[in-house]
């Protein structure tokens, strides 16, 4: 992973991931002053965090299709332009329908982004240090939000615009350098697969059982994920924590998910995928439950850490599996699919906590949701990891 060239895709797939987790958070950091913008009621702040989510479905899909054919290269700088373009658009929508509109097409340039950088990293890596390249580009992700959430806690109050210009304009101009500096990670084929035989690989007999495995823990993963980056500003919020200690505990939030992903990528490295297993999803849970209840402002601080580190930690396990599955033909859109299945989780996770907070359910209305989620993510992961080890030589628990 010491090549020039390795160091430089390794590198430009950070930053791209970075900007797409400033811009994941972005809804989050700004959803208090949206509901005054725009007076809107839990439900419809629930589908304004749900609109960008929704476009990163068929992005994931396409973008993944569309690089196994055109090439990683065209196909992200592609999508990177256009999510950075409708974050401008989100910061100047005038009305709760543009700003639906406006997340919705961000998310699709989102969706298309990660499957290829998931890709491009794994490929250009070699075998040895394949999850740590996947690692170190995905814990941009986390790292992106902390940015967010910076600029959340240091914009002048009211500003909420000021995150969507700087997810914006960012991307504009990664994109530039994406053309001047990205190589395409391998040549294409004469004949690329059409998408009928692109899913034929991905769901054959010898992936079928893996892939819907893989499948069923993004979903659960990404489902509890996405309620903490979106619920999490308002639930401190209405804990009455200031605005800067709540700021605070989304940046611990975040920079724990950095810490996350290096472990998780390491243990993988060192065949212990297991072990990153039962670290990460009882870690999640015991977080979650800690954020609901601890009134301690340094505990909180300190299960904030925890709940970033398990959670994106776990994402990144799932991540830097789904390319080992797949043949290099098919590997982005395998990649592709997996994400997309963990964005249908990612869009019910927001509608789900949205729901049961207006029931009056409470963080333990959430517990009670998650702890199912987490137990069948966990047992899902652990069994394609099983299956992954038989097949690549053996990997001890």
């Amino acid at each position: 992973m010491s090549t020039p060239s390795t160091v430089r895709t390794i590198a430009l797939c950070f930053v791209v991931a970075l900007l797409e987790g400033l811009d994941l958070q972005a809804t989050g950091i700004a959803a208090p002053h949206l509901i005054r913008e725009f007076n809107l009621s839990p439900a419809a702040l629930g589908w304004a965090f749900t609109a960008g989510l929704v476009g990163l479905l068929p992005g994931a899909l396409a973008g993944g299709w569309l690089a196994d054919r055109l090439g990683r290269r065209r196909v992200l700088i592609a999508a990177v332009s256009l999510f950075g373009l409708f974050s401008l658009l989100t910061a100047n929508s005038a009305s709760y329908t543009q700003l639906l509109i406006a997340r919705l097409v961000t998310g699709l340039g989102m969706g298309a982004a990660l499957p290829i950088l998931i890709a491009l990293s794994s490929e250009v890596a070699s075998r040895d240090s394949r999850n740590m390249a996947v690692s170190l580009t995905y814990c941009g992700v986390p790292l992106g939000g902390a940015c967010a959430a910076l600029i959340g806690m240091f914009a002048p109050v009211g500003e909420w615009r000021l995150v969507f210009y700087v997810g914006g304009i960012a991307p504009l101009l990664i994109a530039g350098l994406l053309m001047l500096w990205l190589p395409e990670s391998r040549p294409l084929v004469s004949r690329p697969l059409t998408l009928s035989q692109s899913t034929n690989v991905v769901l054959g007999r010898q992936q079928s059982r893996s892939t819907l495995l893989l499948w069923c823990s993004c979903f659960c993963t990404l489902m509890i994920l996405y309620m903490l980056l979106n619920w999490l500003p308002t639930l401190l919020a209405g804990r009455e924590l200031s605005r800067l200690d709540s700021s605070f505990v989304q940046v611990l939030f975040n920079l724990g998910g950095v810490a996350g992903v290096l472990v998780a990528g390491r243990l993988m490295d060192r065949q212990r995928s297991l072990l990153a297993v039962a670290m990460v999803y009882p870690g999640m849970l015991l977080a979650l439950a800690a954020l609901g209840y601890l009134k301690q402002l340094h505990l909180l601080y300190v299960a904030g850490a925890l709940a970033g580190a398990c959670a994106v930690g776990g994402q990144l396990i799932l991540y830097a599996l789904a390319p080992r599955l797949y043949p290099d033909d098919v590997r982005a859109t395998g990649v592709g699919v997996a994400v997309a299945v963990g964005r249908l989780g990612s869009m019910s996770g927001p509608l789900l906590a949205g729901q049961i907070l207006a029931a009056g359910a409470g963080v333990g209305g959430l517990l009670l949701a998650t702890s199912t989620l987490l137990v069948l993510a966990a047992a899902s992961v652990a069994m394609v990891l099983r299956q992954d080890s038989r097949v690549n030589e053996g990997e001890p628990c």
